[in-house]
């Protein structure tokens, strides 16, 4: 599974960046864009990733898929590059 959300993602360097960016939001109040049991950040940014809930954008913020209700506005994606 690691090679597969590498690739998914775009390489290395964008899958930490939108982890860290999607459990800084998960870590300020941010509700989960999926259906899990745990409460574990980790678990709940890899599934997101998975289910094509969150990607980076083209200048590198964390974007939420346009379908997901209430949150697709972005203004509960978390931080961008310049406030990290």
């Amino acid at each position: 599974m690691e090679e597969q959300i590498v690739n998914k993602v775009g390489g290395r360097f964008k899958l930490s960046t939108l982890i860290q960016k999607r459990m800084v939001a998960l870590n300020r109040g941010s509700r989960p864009l999926v259906e899990i049991q745990s409460k574990d950040a980790m678990e709940i940014v890899i599934r997101e990733i998975m289910e094509d809930k969150i990607y980076l954008d083209n200048t590198g913020n964390l974007a939420i898929a346009a379908d997901e209700g209430p949150d697709a506005d972005g203004d509960d994606a978390g931080p961008s590059l310049e406030d990290l």
